[in-house]
């Protein structure tokens, strides 16, 4: 995982900023600009996970771990809300288990149409982004192993829109976006 880059290497990969939004930053100033210096600025919470994804020479194994924890934050909104399924549970769970070599694609991808079920029938009842977030948390999490490279920006990007509706659920964005921060920092401090 790549964790030092220059001023240089951040305006030439600087996404939907504009340069004179990146060279108003609190790091780029610096020489050398660790992965720390990004994610502890004032850059959004979103945009943060972007760059550890985009921007850091992730493995697809990487990949796939970030979106399975971001889909198991996101699971807590879905769950306190519908208790009594379970289906983006098992749906991750699978995923989990598709990586252990311990379950096949076409397994996987039934949990997966399954989650999917679980939406709708959430959907249909109440058109809460809360629903939005676990729904779309637990299908990219599928989504991470059946195809692998793309997927966990689904996961980091669904997971951080999540934090913006999160107080449809029992949580409060703040609580949630703290969540979704921590993740990502030990996300960052375990993987060398």
């Amino acid at each position: 995982m790549r964790k030092e880059f220059t001023p240089d290497y951040i305006l030439e990969n600087k996404g939907c900023y504009e340069q004179h939004q990146v060279e108003a930053l609190s790091f780029i100033k610096k020489g050398i600009i660790s992965i720390d210096d990004i994610i502890d600025s004032e850059i959004l919470l979103k945009d943060k996970y972007w760059w550890v994804i985009k921007k850091c020479d992730l493995t697809i194994r990487q990949k796939q771990d970030l979106a399975i924890s971001c889909a198991e934050i996101v699971l807590v909104i879905y769950e306190k809300n519908y208790p009594e399924t379970k289906a983006p549970r098992e749906a991750i769970e699978a995923v989990k288990s598709y990586l252990d070599g311990k379950t096949t694609i076409d397994e996987l991808r039934e949990k997966r149409t399954a989650a999917t079920a679980a939406y709708a029938a959430a959907a249909a009842y109440d058109a809460s982004s809360a629903y939005d977030a676990a729904y779309y948390a637990a299908y990219a999490a599928a989504y991470a192993a059946a195809y692998a490279s793309a997927a966990s920006a689904y996961a980091a990007a669904y997971a951080s829109a999540a934090a913006a509706s999160a107080t449809y659920a029992a949580y409060d964005a703040a609580t949630f976006n703290q969540l979704l921060f921590n993740n990502l920092k030990q996300f960052i401090k375990s993987n060398p």
